[in-house]
Parts: C-alpha cells; structure tokens; sequence
C-alpha cells in the first residue's frame, strides 16, 4: 500500500472508514448478521388497508421483535454497525465499483482521490451507491471503521491464499498490521457480539412457536346507548366487547393462510323491534357467534395465494366478498375491524353484504406502469351461505349463494373507480343483506325488513358503481350507489330496493394515525312493498347520517366516539329518530 494512501489514513479515519465500510464484503460480514437479529417484525395486516391487495406481508422475520426485545441491553455497539448498515438504504443496497471514476462525487483533484483508487484497483474492496455516489464527507464511528477494516482484511487474506504475492507487498502487510493491533478491541467486541446473538438466534428459533406462523389480535370495547323520544324507553346503556385472535401462516411467503377465532357480546340496539331490521348493526355486532354469549367460534379460515398472473382466495367457513373485492371506501372501510367506520352501512357498500360463507375467488391485475391507468383488476367470485349441509336444497351450489363480478379502475394515483355485479339465490325466510347467514343466523346485517324479508325462494340480481377521489393525503371522498332486483319464485310479491351513501374523511387530522370521517346516505330500502302480516305500505326512507373520530393513542390503541342519526327506522314515518352513540376503544396486537 502505497505511503500516500498510508499518510491519509493518518490524517483522517473517516475518509478510509467510509472506503471500507460501503464496500460490499462488509455488507455482507456484519450487516446481515444484525439484520437478522434486531431487525424489528414487519406487521401484518388483517386483511390489508389496500383494498386491491389481499396479501399480508413477508413472514421471513418471525419471531425478531422477541428478540429484539430480549436482547435491548446487549446490541450497544451492534447499533453502531447497524447504522452504518442501513446507511444509504432509501437509495437501494450498495453496488461494487471497478473504477474510481464511477463515482460522480469523487474527483481527480480530491486530496484523497488516490488513496481510492487504489483500494478499488488493486484491492476491490470499495463500494458505492446505486445512484453513482461515495459520500466520503459523512462522519463515521470507530466501529464502522472496525467493521470497514474487518472487511478489507478479508479481501487481503482472500488475495494472499491465492498467490497473488505480485498485489500484496511487505510494506501493505505491515500497515494492515498495525491497523488490526489498533483496532483489535473493536473487532474483538464485534465479533463476541455477533456470536452471542447467532447463539440467542439459534435458541429461539428452536424453541418459538411457529416458524411459519404469527398471531394478529384485536380487542374491541364498546360503551353504547341509543336515544330518542321512545327509543330511551326500549334500551339501556351497555358496555360490549369483540375480540379477535388470527393465526395468519405462510407456507411460500407470498401466501397466507387466516385461522381466525372470534368472541365476543354485542347485542344490537332495539329502534324497531324487528329482528328483520339491520339499520342499526354495528361492525363488533359480528362474531360469527349468532347467540353473541362470549362463545369462541371460528369465525373466519381462508387462504390466499398466487395462482400464474391472478390472486387466489378460497374461504372454507366465515368469507365475505369484501375479502377479495375492493370496496373503494378507504378510511371507513376496515373489513368490520376496529378502526373504521362505526356502522355495517358506512363501511362498504350493502352490495357486498348479499351472501358470504365457502367459496372462491380469483383477482387478475391489469394496467400499471406510467400511464393514467394504474394497477387495476377484474374480480370475480362465488360463495355459498350453506356449503357443510349435505340436505337437499344445500350445499355449496343448490343452497344460498352469491357470485360477484367486478371491475375496479385506479386512475392515476388519486382516484379509484368500481362498478359490481352480484347474482344471487335466496331460499324461503332468507335476507338479503345476510352476510351469509351470520353464523347460521337469517338476520340482516343492513337495511330495512321491506328490503330484506325474502318470503319465498328467490334470486336476485344487484348493481353497484363505488367511488374514491383523494385530492390530498389529508383529505379523502368517497361514495357507493346500489340497486337491486329480487324475484320471489311462485309469487307476485317481487321487489326493488336502493341504497346510496357518500362520506368525507380526513386522516392525520389533529395527529398521525387520526381519522375525522362523516358518512351520510340511505340505508337499503324498498318503497311500497307489501309485507305479508303488515297492514300498510312503507313508504319512508330511513336516513343515516354518522360521525366519529378515530384518535391514535399509539401503535396499538386507538379510541374512536361517534353518533349515529337515524330517521324513519323500519321506513315507518311513526318511528322517533333515534340517536346511537359509542365510545369504542380498540387494542390491536
């Protein structure tokens, strides 16, 4: 090594530690070592924020946050290393240079220019940026520069076991020597350290859980009271709870299997008094438990994977289209979790409450790159409400069952677009808006009894078109309208029935992770159906009008108080307007 490069080693261990420590020998060294070890989890989602995607995310670091944690009294100087490690990484790992010249920030007339040079040219142990830099003015810690050193050792020794006596001289030996006596308190730490935490790695993989599986938990409190001229009369204020435990497995990394057990007590509030009325169903009303008695159900198993250019979803028991279908609702729209809208009804539109239990699904993607269309998809998918009832009239084909259709459009980055088909069947004492049957219950979980009570097998035949403008991040539209035609076979008692609603949402609002959100429309209703047993014609439309407020307490607490207004219940001019007001505390794990 040459006496120039030696006297800047002199005056400056940055400039040679940033040399070696972007190199990519020692990237590999130490870099990857700690990585895995306190690297923190990636979290995954329940059943993704992205309403185009249905996959959570990589399971590859099972178990690091348990780690990390068991070990946040021992990585002191591995956090040294660890940011050198992720230094640059907004910009992509580091890439090996073959000419000093590949770097634009690096020139001829820097006073160290030579010194690189010559690391590059006759050592190959420097490496830069992927957008062609060095950034040798950055500080550096010693041990960087150990880790740098470590790594440009290994190169040299690499060079001497192959014979290449005509590269390395007797003056670089002794100048790499002294650098290693200087440095030898570093490196030996760094290498303890290391082997400490390859050994704590060894001996919690052997002893965790599930090298393939993890656990996503939400527990749901609710303080809820409704109020009204006769309303008041009819109820009392409760306090509910819903919790959730899903085992999410992968078995390839890009797949996820969903054992979801629920519990829970929600009962809903009674401003009708008639069971066929949902308009007051709120998300925690649904377990999958119909007796809502604190029994744990299985609630939910489905699986995801690739299937060629498509994504496959196959629900054995608990599937809803909103699984696999974008619902074009962001912000209030959180697959019935904890942290969106209060109400069944602001949440997504009705049209993807018709039907649910066992069945499949395929998204195929389109569009994408530069253009005005981003990625964008055509979903289509079946389920059955009956598909364990082996009876005549049941199973997956011959019992209830809905198969929807649907294309979905993102128009650049601002503005989504979804227009659904669903096609139904719906045998005697059905509803429409059953979600499947809600744990082997016929009760709706939206709308009306005149837009629900299915008297005699029929099929129907529904449309919806959805919607989504974010003009900002901090500001997001969204609406739904719907229509549906139901045929009751042997009968002349055929209906229609309407819904629409649109919402404003502000995120961030008054913190990171807060949502503002207000939700006004109309519950699905049907105008002057005749109920059989009811003495007059419905007319009314019943309104709903919600508000809430989202507030992140942090990660894992969120508390959310809202109100619902609600006219004309069971579409009854008579009815008192009724007021429902929550206090919802949510725990996510």
């Amino acid at each position: 090594m040459s006496n120039f490069l030696w006297k800047s080693l002199a005056l400056s261990q940055a400039v040679f530690g940033a040399s070696l420590l972007v190199s990519t020998t020692a990237i590999a060294a130490p870099s990857a070592t700690e990585t895995e070890a306190i690297g923190a989890e990636v979290s995954v989602a329940e059943k993704s924020d992205e309403a185009t995607s249905v996959f959570s995310a990589s399971f590859e670091s099972q178990g690091k946050q348990t780690l990390a944690q068991a070990q946040q009294n021992e990585v002191n100087v591995l956090e040294q290393v660890n940011q050198y490690g992720s230094e640059g990484q907004e910009d992509g790992s580091q890439s090996q240079v073959t000419s000093v010249s590949q770097f634009s920030d690096v020139q001829p007339t820097d006073w160290a220019f030579q010194a690189l040079q010559s690391l590059v040219e006759r050592y190959g142990c420097i490496a830069g940026y992927p957008n062609g830099t060095y950034r040798g003015n950055r500080a550096l810690t010693r041990y960087e520069f150990a880790a740098g050193l470590n790594a440009c050792l290994d190169r040299v020794n690499e060079l001497i076991a192959t014979a290449t006596a005509d590269i390395i001289t007797r003056e670089d030996l002794a100048t790499l020597q002294r650098l290693q006596e200087e440095f030898s308190a570093e490196l030996a730490t760094l290498r303890g350290r290391v082997d400490a935490l390859e050994a704590r790695t060894a001996e919690l993989e052997a002893n965790q859980f599930s090298t393939t599986t993890k656990l996503a938990g939400e527990a749901i409190f609710a303080l809820t009271d409704a109020f009204g001229d006769s309303v008041d009369d009819n109820n009392n204020t409760v306090f509910q709870n819903r919790i959730r435990l899903d085992l999410q497995t992968s078995f390839t990394g890009k797949d996820v299997l969903h054992t979801r057990l629920a519990t829970g007590n929600a009962q809903r509030l009674n401003t009708t008094g008639d069971v066929f009325d949902g308009t007051n169903f709120q998300t925690f009303n649904l377990t999958g438990d119909p007796s809502n008695s604190n029994d744990v159900t299985l609630d939910w198993l489905a699986y995801y994977t690739n299937l060629g250019p498509a994504q496959l979803y196959v629900a054995a028991t608990g599937g809803i289209h909103s699984d696999y279908a974008a619902t074009v609702n962001p912000y209030f729209e959180d697959y019935d979790g904890g942290n969106g809208a209060l109400s069944t009804f602001a949440s997504e539109s009705p049209i993807y409450r018709i039907g649910g239990g066992a069945g499949a699904a395929l998204n195929i993607k389109f569009g994408g790159g530069s253009g005005i269309l981003r990625p964008s998809s055509l979903t289509v998918g079946y389920l059955g409400s009956e598909p364990s009832d082996p009876g005549i009239g049941s199973g997956i084909f011959n019992g209830n069952y809905a198969a929807l259709g649907q294309l979905n459009f993102n128009v650049n980055s601002r503005i989504a677009l979804a227009a659904t088909y669903v096609h139904g069947y719906h045998g005697a004492g059905s509803a429409l808006f059953d979600a499947g049957g809600f744990g082997g219950a016929n009760v709706p979980v939206v709308g009306t009894a005149q837009a629900n009570l299915i008297e005699n097998p029929a099929s129907s035949n529904s449309y919806g078109l959805a919607a989504a403008i974010r003009p900002s991040n901090k500001f997001s539209v969204s609406g739904f309208v719907s229509y549906h035609d139901v045929t009751q076979l042997g009968s002349d008692n055929d209906y229609e029935a309407w819904s629409w609603g649109a919402g404003v949402a502000l995120p961030d609002f008054g913190g990171r992770g807060n949502v503002l959100g207000i939700f006004a429309g109309a519950q699905p209703y049907s105008i002057n159906r005749n109920l059989t047993g009811r003495s007059t014609e419905d007319s009314d439309i019943p309104y709903h009008i919600e508000g809430f407020y989202k507030y992140r307490v942090n990660d894992n607490v969120s508390i959310t108080p809202g109100v619902i207004y609600q006219t004309s219940s069971g579409q009854n001019d008579d009815s008192d307007d009724a007021f429902i007001g929550t206090l919802r505390t949510t725990f996510t794990f």
